[in-house]
């Protein structure tokens, strides 16, 4: 990067810096729990465990806000520029997009509940299963990007997004072929397609987070095709006191 984020004439400036990238960390480490919590409640019919990852989609909520305010309030106070801009922009970003994968998240424990007193296939979700860990493990990995300036990780998670796709398109023709030849369970089945597009939109929105690694260490965009990024070595990120 052009310049290290650990690095300013003033203190107070770091500091803010400093803590804005570590709320933005935690957020990303509470949707990825909210995840692997949701798509459990579905294979372990736990109404209990999915309704707590419904009252923790509120804290999720909360620390976007807490977020974007220390955003707006560092913009105005300091002014920032170049590497630190693009930095910030990219939180707000970031964190929008995390907040919508704690929402996809939430709306897979709702429908695990409701699966939950429904009759259940032969192999017990499996395939939500593996489906889930997909997307749980992109989100991971793309918070580890941003923590770590890693843009190879970012590109790799970019890549895994169309693994995640076909999956999906898989399990959507596998559920919609079940629906018609056996209308009674179309209740369940509807609630298998809810759950499987919202876990294939939380592999979109670690897309989304990794694309904004990319602007802020290099300054390129990757969301559009035929523009590429370069493989440059990013400096060392600010350390969390």
């Amino acid at each position: 990067m052009e310049q290290d984020l650990n690095t300013h004439i003033s203190h107070a400036f770091n500091d803010d810096l400093i803590r804005i990238r570590q709320m933005t960390l935690d957020m990303g480490r509470m949707v990825e729990h909210q995840i692997e919590a949701a798509v459990k409640a579905v294979v372990a019919a736990d109404t209990k465990l999915a309704h707590r990852v419904e009252y923790d989609d509120f804290r999720v909520n909360h620390l976007e806000v807490t977020i974007d305010g220390e955003v707006n309030h560092l913009i105005v106070r300091r002014q920032p520029t170049a590497i630190d801009l693009r930095f910030v922009l990219s939180v707000i970003k970031i964190t929008s997009d995390l907040e919508r994968i704690g929402d996809e998240a939430e709306k897979v424990a709702r429908m695990g509940a409701s699966l939950a007193g429904m009759n259940r296939p032969r192999d017990n979700y499996q395939p939500i299963a593996d489906l889930g860990a997909d997307v749980r493990d992109m989100v991971r990995d793309a918070i580890t990007a941003f923590e770590t300036y890693d843009v190879k990780l970012a590109r790799d998670v970019l890549r895994r997004d169309q693994v995640v796709d076909e999956k999906y398109e898989k399990l959507n023709g596998a559920c919609m072929s079940s629906m018609s030849t056996d209308p009674r369970d179309i209740r369940r089945f509807l609630n298998v397609l809810w759950i499987t597009r919202s876990l294939e939109r939380i592999g979109d929105h670690a897309k989304n987070v990794c694309e904004q690694v990319f602007y802020f260490v290099e300054g390129t965009d990757v969301r559009h095709p035929g523009t590429r990024a370069g493989e440059g070595t990013a400096t060392t990120p600010p350390a969390s006191h």
